[in-house]
């Protein structure tokens, strides 16, 4: 059995990394295999070194999006150590359901359901980069009764609005229960800008130890060890092996 690492982009809020540790040890027990994490900035152990002590392993890129860590850092680190790399959280259904969940809860904490839902993402300047918020709002909005919108706390341009500017557009049609779903995995500066908004009803809670993350993250490593059997009766090939 191979090890399992998380890629994760890291944070200098200490709660992210305790988020990210629930999630390491939900994973663990999902898949019985051994989990460690690996930070691409601001936390320790950097991502090269625990994979340098785990040549081989399944890697696993804890990111919403396909933005440029997703698909440039973390493979470019993970070929020096013969790594698979798998697919990230992007538009997986357990990453929107989760999302909904946070949503309800954050809705029943401030006394009821929103008029209007802003669904904030990170946000990528690459293209494609945005795909997994808009496949999450597209789950979201199938289960919700309200306008649902997304928006991004790192705007990249005119189709990925600042969540300020969405929730005071929705201000300015005349709703006033605007509810934040945070497309976000851990706490960081992010969801510290989203809680600090203005007028809003309630801001949802990062994703990372819900756990449905932690099944799509068991899903992922269960499709790198199917394909690594598949693949033991031929000579691997040095440097890593990203999946579809």
């Amino acid at each position: 059995m191979r090890d399992l690492v998380l890629a994760v982009h890291g944070s200098a809020v200490p709660e992210a990394g305790e988020t990210v540790a629930r999630l390491a040890r939900a994973v663990e027990r999902l898949t019985g295999a051994p989990v460690a994490v690996g930070h691409l900035d601001h936390q320790r152990p950097s991502l090269p070194y625990v994979l340098a002590d785990r040549p081989g392993a399944v890697v696993v890129p804890l990111m919403l999006g396909d933005g440029y860590h997703r698909t440039v850092d973390i493979p470019a680190v993970a070929q020096h150590f013969d790594c698979v790399v798998t697919r990230g959280l992007s538009g997986d259904p357990g990453v929107g359901l989760a999302l909904y969940d946070r949503l309800r809860a954050a809705e029943r904490a401030a006394g009821g359901p929103a008029d209007a839902v802003v669904v904030a993402g990170a946000g990528s300047s690459r293209p494609g980069g945005n795909d997994g918020t808009l496949a999450a709002l597209d789950h979201v909005a199938h289960l919700v009764p309200v306008p649902v919108t997304a928006a991004y706390c790192s705007a990249t341009g005119p189709a990925a609005p600042p969540v300020a500017d969405a929730v005071a557009s929705l201000h300015t049609r005349g709703f006033r229960r605007i509810t934040v779903a945070a497309h976000l995995l851990a706490p960081g500066r992010f969801t510290q800008a989203l809680a600090a908004l203005p007028d809003v009803w309630a801001v949802s809670e990062p994703l990372a130890d819900h756990a449905r993350i932690a099944g799509v993250v068991a899903k992922r490593y269960a499709g790198a060890q199917a394909l690594g059997e598949a693949r033991t009766a031929t000579k691997p090939s040095a440097g890593a092996t990203a999946l579809p």
